[in-house]
């Protein structure tokens, strides 16, 4: 059942900048998108579940995050305790209610038959036979039962504390209770020390994949916990709540501690979002929703587990290398012939591109710097690293080696805030210097400097980025990366970090744009240049690619350009609000979002400029926060080989895919392309795996 089509933003919506929810409608505009890849059945078996897992996190977020500042600003001027909807929520409450009942269809009528067929059983109770009934009972007595503490609710036992995101039960009882009384509600949180799936042994059945759910062994058992009562009914639940860390740091001394105490409640913001299965009863679904105090409009009945995202552990546990993608080899595109990778910096820039080519050469600049007799120092931005980085551990050991270490840690990178945090702990205990960039900016540049003693003189060696500084994204989000030791755009890198340390202005820059300063408007200018060569009778032409297009001013400028003559090209893989394609406004523009085995991070400008082809890599997508709430920088690719294969491999097989390309209508859908008769299937993350991998 593969979905030609996506719902998207606004049907019958005015065309530019759509709604105030406009952006919560498109975001849940690309879940659609990634749900069609779990409904392709020719993405392998495996892979079609995890995008089904990637749609739940991604509604995951968009709740505790979209949702709940949307509820944080309603709550600020009510006076009320009563259920909040925001305004506008009349249009984005039934996409996704319609969002979550495809993904469930897709999960029952699709993937889980289909695995079925190839041997791999999610087993329910009704499913499964009498001897793995049989080992189920034991798993719930010996594991699951010791570590469950069923509530009964009553004056001394009141509704208790619910974790965002957990698994629970609550259950309707009969009968009274050993003390003659008739309380008729409990609740059950499944305890999250255990496995969500649970592999059932092969001797049971005489097939390996055999599975089933927790929530499964707590439903066949549930009466075990009330001997002497009448179960009338039951439903699992989970509530999910805001996550946003809401800290003043205008007010706080300290926002390292600070957020430090602010982490410990994350997990009990106020609710958004309640799911329960799809039968349960009213009079349980209504407790819970008063409970919670959550508006009606925000209850989602599901025909599966309330947690899909947990069936990644399904995905992790099936042993079937056939129903995954082929693995591949990340290219080492630095080939060092003498070891020195700052003598092949300085020869030529080096392009490197994510995931197709190794991570491998950015963690040895660092380490190399940090064990480097010649390096005096190092400063880089870190927004997201993981718990677990060779590239963390290489700057605490150049700390060590006494070389003077800047590191400017973003501590509000949204779920990262407690690895954060460590680092930056470990950091400063090594004599490293640490900074949290600018109060009310999020840090989200990506770039670290390595300054070396060179013949008496400074010389700076620096690499920028479209992506993070994470070991494990770097193997799956598309992102280019430059290391250059081009003396210019070293002294600006450096400029910009005594920005960020001193609160400074930064001195004028030649060729990095930054936000919050001038990145809007050397884009706009840009944009406005390709304008005037096309009113002059020249060719104007823009292609650009981001993860979202929403600023008011740069969607102007883009309409004014093509009213000009501008050919536009636009690969947004997220939310977008400018409108293609339409009469007199847009007919020069075209839209396209690309979703496929890999994330689409990077961010690529590319303007023709009278043949001079200017490019830019950034951090930044043209989104109001990005360009006026954060530090941001784009920076330009000089060498002519290396733009060259900027727009060869970051542009231009997007134009040509049919595989995995959505293109945006003026009505605000989008629709896949597909290979045209006589036309050859192309796959662009399939091209540059073959071009460019090992």
């Amino acid at each position: 059942m593969a979905h030609a089509d996506a719902p998207m933003a606004g049907r019958n919506a005015p065309l530019a900048l759509l709604t105030p929810l406009n952006r919560e409608l498109s975001l849940l505009a690309f879940n659609w998108r990634v749900l069609a890849q779990a409904q392709d059945e020719n993405t392998p078996l495996l892979e079609r579940l995890k995008f089904l897992c990637i749609v739940s996190s991604n509604l995951d977020e968009f709740f505790e995050v979209r949702i709940a500042s949307l509820m944080a600003r309603e709550r600020e001027g009510s006076q009320t305790d009563r259920p909040l909807v925001p305004p506008g929520f009349e249009l984005v409450g039934p996409a996704a209610q319609a969002l979550v009942q495809a993904q469930y269809s897709t999960l029952n009528d699709e993937i889980l038959p289909a695995l079925a067929k190839q041997g791999i059983h999610l087993r329910r109770h009704v499913d499964r036979n009498e001897v793995q009934r049989a080992w189920v009972r034991g798993y719930f007595d010996r594991e699951v039962r010791p570590l469950l503490t069923p509530i009964v609710l009553d004056p001394s036992h009141p509704f208790p504390q619910i974790v965002n995101k957990s698994l629970n039960f609550i259950v309707e009882l009969g009968g009274k209770d050993a003390y003659g009384r008739g309380t008729s509600i409990a609740v059950i949180k499944a305890p999250r020390v255990l496995p969500r799936i649970i592999r059932l042994p092969s001797a049971s059945s005489g097939a390996e994949d055999e599975y089933c759910l927790l929530s499964s062994v707590i439903h066949a058992h549930i009466e075990d916990l009330f001997p002497g009562r009448q179960v009338i009914s039951y439903s699992q639940f989970r509530v999910t709540r805001d996550s946003d860390l809401w800290v003043d740091e205008e007010e706080v001394k300290n926002l390292r501690q600070a957020l430090k105490g602010e982490l410990q409640t994350r997990h009990f913001g106020f609710a958004v979002r309640l799911e329960v299965a799809e039968n349960c009863p009213q009079n349980l679904s209504q407790f819970l929703l008063d409970q919670f105090t959550i508006a009606p409009e925000f209850l989602y009945r599901v025909n599966g587990p309330v947690n899909m995202v947990r069936l990644n552990e399904l995905v992790d546990l099936a042993s079937e290398p056939e129903f995954r993608f082929a693995p591949f080899t990340p290219k080492l595109s630095v080939q060092l012939d003498d070891g020195d990778l700052f003598a092949e910096i300085a020869r030529n820039d080096i392009l490197l591109h994510h995931p197709y080519q190794s991570f491998q050469p950015v963690i040895d600049f660092i380490r190399s710097a940090a064990t480097d007799p010649a390096v005096v120092a190092i400063k880089q931005t870190i927004y997201r690293t993981g718990m677990n980085s060779e590239l963390m551990e290489a700057l605490i050991a150049a700390a060590q080696n006494r070389k003077e270490v800047t590191v400017v840690v973003e501590l509000m990178a949204r779920f990262d805030e407690e690895a954060n945090i460590n680092w930056a702990d470990r950091l400063e205990k090594v004599g490293a210097q640490v900074v949290y960039g600018v109060v009310g900016l999020k840090t989200h540049a990506k770039m670290a400097l390595v300054i070396r003693r060179e013949s008496g003189k400074l010389r700076y060696y620096a690499h920028m980025g479209t992506g993070n500084y994470h070991p494990s994204t770097t193997k799956f989000y598309t992102d280019f990366g430059l290391l250059t030791a081009n003396p210019v755009l070293g002294r600006e890198v450096n400029e910009v970090f005594i920005s960020l340390t001193s609160l400074a202005k930064p001195r004028k820059l030649q060729h990095l744009w930054v936000a919050p300063f001038d990145l809007q408007r050397e884009l706009v200018r840009a944009i406005r240049n390709e304008t005037r060569i096309a009113r002059e009778g020249g060719v104007g032409q823009i292609i650009a690619k981001m993860n979202a297009l929403l600023d008011d001013s740069i969607i102007e400028a883009l309409y004014e350009a093509s009213q000009a003559g501008v050919k536009i090209e636009l690969i947004v893989r997220g939310a977008c609000s400018l409108r293609p394609g339409v009469p007199g406004l847009s007919d020069n523009i075209r839209v396209r979002s690309i979703v496929g085995r890999f994330l689409e991070h990077s961010r690529i400008f590319n303007f023709l400029s009278e043949g001079a082809n200017e490019v830019y890599l950034a951090s930044a997508d043209w989104m109001n926060r990005n360009l006026f709430r954060r530090i941001e920088i784009a920076f330009p690719v000089f060498d002519e080989a290396l733009k060259k294969r900027v727009i060869q491999e970051g542009l231009q097989p997007y134009l040509r895919d049919n595989q995995h390309a959505w293109e945006l209508s003026a009505n605000g859908e989008y629709h896949r392309r597909k290979p045209r008769v006589g036309q050859q299937p192309f796959s662009a993350q399939q091209h540059l795996i073959t071009t460019l991998g090992a």
